[in-house]
């Protein structure tokens, strides 16, 4: 009976130990979940300065390097002739579309 009576005080404690561990897991798994939600989008005026510095410094680095940008803001420039025939293969289809609208 006794050994009984102490298997038994072993398991209610095994129990408790599990339902504590249990209940500290959902607490770091809460914790963890509203952490990720609350925080997000906040951030101190410290990192914020860091973030600044790295970027004005990628900046500065970007600049001292004379690389040659890809895309140039100069713009070509077309013939008069050139223009002149885009003018009027749109005028001949404005012309077509007109045609086939009537006809409809």
């Amino acid at each position: 009976m006794t050994n009984l009576t102490s298997a038994l005080k072993q398991l209610e404690q095994e129990r408790n130990r599990l339902l504590s561990r249990i209940e500290q897991l959902n607490q770091a798994v809460s914790a963890l979940t509203a952490a990720s939600s609350t925080r997000r989008g906040t951030i101190s005026s410290a990192g914020r300065a860091r973030i600044a510095a790295a970027q004005r410094a990628r900046w500065a680095n970007l600049r001292s390097s004379k690389v040659v940008p890809i895309a140039s803001t100069k713009r070509r420039k077309m013939s008069r002739a050139a223009i002149a025939r885009i003018r009027a293969a749109q005028k001949a289809r404005w012309a077509k579309w007109r045609k086939l609208k009537l006809k409809a």
